[in-house]
């Protein structure tokens, strides 16, 4: 990156580091250091970073809860942005509309949501992660998914340029969307329907229970690790194929789930990649199946 560090950690102060230690904010609890991280106070601060910084988009990562993304160890060149406490705040629009930062959990929503008597939304529950990020890979569980809920995004491009985008100008498809990489989502629109709150903390508890009973909890893990086949679910061709007892180190699959990789100790990100390529190498020769990557891999290749 062609810019001056000093002045900006002049300007920016404690919004801005350098070389900090990403694992942190991993769920994973895994990654190196960040060249820069960015963490805006607040929306102004950060159209006038962008618009000073000017960086292009091979040097940005934006990165939500952590949830779903591993983070090499060997860290990450250029920018990271972290949207914080600011980017988190809930409102309601009107009676079945809610409008939500884009740092903020998605439990919190389905919270928020249950707590005004908005159906809809009980599934974001289940989701580990902010809802930014949801959006972009179009997360979703139980037969419901963020395309569903969303009636439009507030974005921020890398020139600092604000503008909304409706859910119609916006492709979705399983486990993603063709929102621009260039765009930073700031907040967003969403709509559920008027409904009883006892139907819908109901709803609720039922798949938060769901989710118990067939997902590892308390564990360092990023959720689903690959997207489901059209024909057979991810943690079945995994089982299928034998893959389900493998290890690299201390990077493991869980017993409960098979598609969801554990750093059960002292794994490094490398572990975890090493064993994700070794289950889609031998998934594809016993099945003939390809998986693909749901969780985001970051950083510099070693």
């Amino acid at each position: 990156m062609n810019i001056n560090k000093n002045q900006l950690l002049e300007k920016y102060g404690k919004s801005l580091l350098v070389n900090e230690n990403l694992s942190k904010y991993s769920w994973f609890k895994l990654g190196g250091p960040a060249e820069l991280f960015f963490r805006p106070k607040d929306r102004e601060q950060l159209i006038n970073f962008l618009k000073e910084v000017r960086i292009e988009n091979n040097y940005i990562n934006v990165l939500g809860a952590g949830s779903n993304t591993l983070i090499r160890d060997s860290g990450v060149n250029g920018l990271v942005i972290k949207l914080g406490s600011s980017f988190s705040d809930i409102k309601l629009l009107e009676k079945d509309t809610i409008e939500v930062g884009a740092s903020t959990l998605d439990r919190k929503i389905s919270d928020f949501a249950s707590n005004n008597n908005i159906s809809g939304l009980e599934f974001l529950s289940c989701i580990p992660g902010s809802i930014g990020g949801g959006i972009i890979m179009n997360s979703g569980c139980y037969g419901s998914d963020i395309s569903n809920i969303l009636e439009s995004i507030r974005v921020i491009d890398l020139n600092g340029n604000e503008k909304t985008i409706k859910n119609s100008e916006i492709n979705f498809f399983y486990r993603g969307s063709d929102i621009p990489k260039n765009y930073i989502i700031v907040s967003a629109v969403l709509k559920g329907k008027i409904s009883n709150k006892e139907i819908v903390q109901k709803k609720q508890q039922e798949l938060i229970q769901k989710k118990k009973d067939s997902q590892p909890s308390k564990v360092k893990t990023g959720g689903s690790t690959f997207k489901n086949n059209k024909e057979k679910k991810a943690w079945k061709l995994i089982k299928e194929s034998g893959c389900d007892k493998y290890s690299v180190g201390d990077a493991k699959i869980s017993e409960k789930h098979s598609n969801f990789f554990i750093n059960s100790g002292q794994a490094k990100a490398s572990d975890i990649e090493k064993l994700i390529n070794k289950v889609k190498k031998d998934v594809k020769d016993k099945t003939g199946e390809k998986l693909e990557l749901e969780i985001k891999i970051i950083g510099n290749a070693e």
